[in-house]
């Protein structure tokens, strides 16, 4: 064995100036445990109190202010229940919260008839079925008889809008003098609370009579639970000229007063908190059958305890030391451009803040309208703490932001209203094809709108297209007309008066609204249905939706406000809508809905022309 290498001075080998050979091999490197226990070496001891104060203070920990965790809270609220519901133009009524909000704002009445028509046969004749089988069987004969359905039979009963279908013609036909008319054994009944169904049926007994008679509320309250429907003195809240719902709630104040919401351009088919706005301008909605005016005061206000817990979410960090994140979202992986302030604003609460939100959770009454008061908390030092609800400030504040708040309507510099208003609303709802459809176009060209009906309905109670039916009905009618004389042209040219547009495209010409020289508003107008009738009596195309029908029947115009009718045009539809409610009952009403439509269009209207004789 070699003597050991002895340095006598160290000072030249560190200089450089003394060279030492050095000779270094490694066979093999591994760790040499002293011990087959792991546990010491799991526990991550530290032996360096003075690093872990220096990682604090690097950390900015040392920074904390008040950093203890909540661990028991109190939450003050004050509650109302929602208490009144105000169609537009029509009569206060005690809010239902039996029934969801959308089906309460968006019912209307079924089109039974329009005009001379009578539409909606399939259902006639299912409310008819229901009615025999309600009854005692040998009194079905009179019922049919006299609640009976006739068929057009041209030339005889010609209604061109039933003749021009085949598929209408042959419905009614298959069913006439078979089956019984149910909706006008409603209609009669619903029409005054002493008719009786008896009235006016020939050939019933005693007994069948007062079988009939005591069925016929029961016949009402089965079609009335089957669909909703507004009554006649409650109306519904569809706004014509405005193509939307309008409708308000009232809430009571707990001062003997009322807080408006007012609901003025719905048409989203969803109802939540922002479609309201609190309108300061109105005090109450006027009196109300049955709408409770207060809460008393045990349910007015309530104080409850918790113990908060903090927030989790998927891919939350975890702060445990050896614990693990169960990756399902990466935040690590968002890529968020210069201006995706949301995104940022979300990884900064993921990542940064996430472990400084708790969670108190506390079930709100459906149909309530609260306002917390304020939140003690008391974290881990003894230390008592009263919060007070974020956002407060004047409403008008531009730098004040704030979820789920009300806006306040007609005043200035007003405080913020930070009601959290929960709504008996549902979250989905299931659609029919459309029953009615109606797309709204600018024509610049002819400088007038055109309602176009894409879709109509049919009297046997089907819907069809729109200009397949006009093509239909246009072709039935014109075959029934005479032959027009014919003459020979002595010029290459001829002077047409105007051209022709489909029966299913209806005008809407611009109109100065009274007292005003600039504001316009468009009304609704008719055209000819041949150029060729001058006479004074000629006929006029008349809609067939109930949407493009308002007020024809009563000799009223229809208008619609100018600026309804954008540029890209709009597109409504009337058609039913199912849904099933907390209590696991369902509910089918007839509703309207609103989108944009596709653009400007042209209907080649024209006057004036000169054309080829040819």
């Amino acid at each position: 064995m070699s003597a050991p290498l002895v340095i006598r001075n160290l000072a030249p080998v560190l200089s450089g100036e003394t060279l030492l050979p050095t000779f270094t091999r490694y066979n093999r490197l591994e760790s040499r445990p002293r011990t087959d226990n792991f546990s010491r070496a799991l526990r991550a001891e530290i032996r360096d109190a003075l690093w872990m104060i220096c990682k604090q203070w690097q950390m900015g920990e040392f920074l904390g202010d008040d950093a203890g965790t909540p661990v028991a809270a109190k939450v003050h609220i004050k509650g109302q229940q929602i208490a009144k519901y105000k169609p537009n133009g029509n009569d206060t009524e005690a809010f239902d919260l039996e029934t969801p909000l959308e089906g309460t704002v968006e019912r209307r009445l079924i089109p039974f008839q329009a005009g001379e028509l009578q539409l909606a046969l399939d259902l006639r004749l299912q409310m008819g079925r229901r009615w025999l089988k309600m009854i005692p069987a040998g009194a079905a004969d009179e019922f049919k008889n006299t609640y009976s359905i006739v068929a057009p039979d041209p030339p005889v009963t010609d209604v061109p809008l039933i003749c021009a279908h085949l598929e209408a013609w042959q419905q009614f036909k298959a069913v006439a003098g078979r089956m019984m008319d149910g909706a006008r054994l409603y209609f009669h009944l619903k029409e005054n609370p002493a008719n009786l169904a008896s009235d006016g049926v020939a050939g019933l007994t005693p007994s069948q009579k007062a079988a009939a008679d005591t069925a016929g509320p029961l016949f009402v309250e089965w079609f009335e639970k089957l669909y909703l429907m507004p009554g006649k003195a409650k109306g519904d809240a569809w706004l014509p000229e405005r193509l939307e719902y309008q409708f308000a709630c009232g809430v009571p104040d707990g001062l003997g007063g009322e807080k408006v919401l007012t609901a003025e351009e719905y048409y989203q088919d969803r109802i939540d908190w922002f479609s309201f706005d609190w309108d300061k301008g109105q005090q109450t909605l006027g009196d109300a059958p049955g709408a409770a005016s207060d809460l008393p005061l045990e349910k007015k206000y309530v104080t409850q305890s918790f113990i908060p817990a903090p927030v989790r979410f998927n891919g939350m960090p975890d702060t445990r030391w050896w614990a693990f994140e169960d990756g399902k979202t990466n935040f690590g992986d968002i890529k968020p451009g210069t201006t995706d302030l949301a995104k940022l604003l979300l990884i900064e609460f993921g990542l940064v803040y996430a472990n400084d939100w708790f969670l108190l959770p506390y079930t709100v009454p459906v149909g309530s309208a609260l306002n917390i008061e304020g939140l003690a908390v008391t974290n881990t030092f003894g230390e008592r703490f009263w919060v007070e609800p974020a956002g407060r400030g004047s409403d008008e504040a531009w730098q004040r932001w704030a979820m789920f708040a009300l806006n306040i309507k007609g005043t200035a510099d007003e405080p913020a209203d930070l009601t959290l208003l929960v709504l008996p609303t549902v979250p989905k709802i299931q659609e029919s094809s459309p029953l009615e459809e109606v797309a709204f176009i600018r024509d610049e060209m002819a400088n007038m709108v055109w309602g176009i009906e894409t879709v109509v309905p049919m009297a046997h109670g089907w819907s069809r297209e729109g200009n397949i039916a006009a093509a239909e009905l246009d072709a039935y009618l014109r075959a029934a007309l005479p032959e027009p004389p014919r003459f020979e042209a002595k010029a290459s040219f001829r002077y047409n008066i105007m051209t022709t547009v489909p029966e299913n495209w209806i005008p809407f010409v611009p109109e100065h609204v009274p007292n005003d020289n600039r504001q316009i508003q468009l009304r609704r107008a008719a055209m000819p249905r041949y150029p060729f009738d001058l006479n004074s009596d000629f006929k006029r195309v008349r809609p067939r939706t109930t949407l493009l029908r308002e007020g024809l029947d009563t000799n009223k115009p229809y208008y619609i406000h100018e600026e309804e009718v954008p540029r890209a045009g709009m597109r409504v539809a009337e058609l039913y809508q199912r849904t099933r409610w907390k209590n696991g009952k369902v509910f089918v009403w007839l509703g309207i809905s609103k989108n944009t439509g596709r653009g400007e269009g042209h209907s080649g209207l024209a006057f004036d022309q000169i054309v080829p004789a040819s």
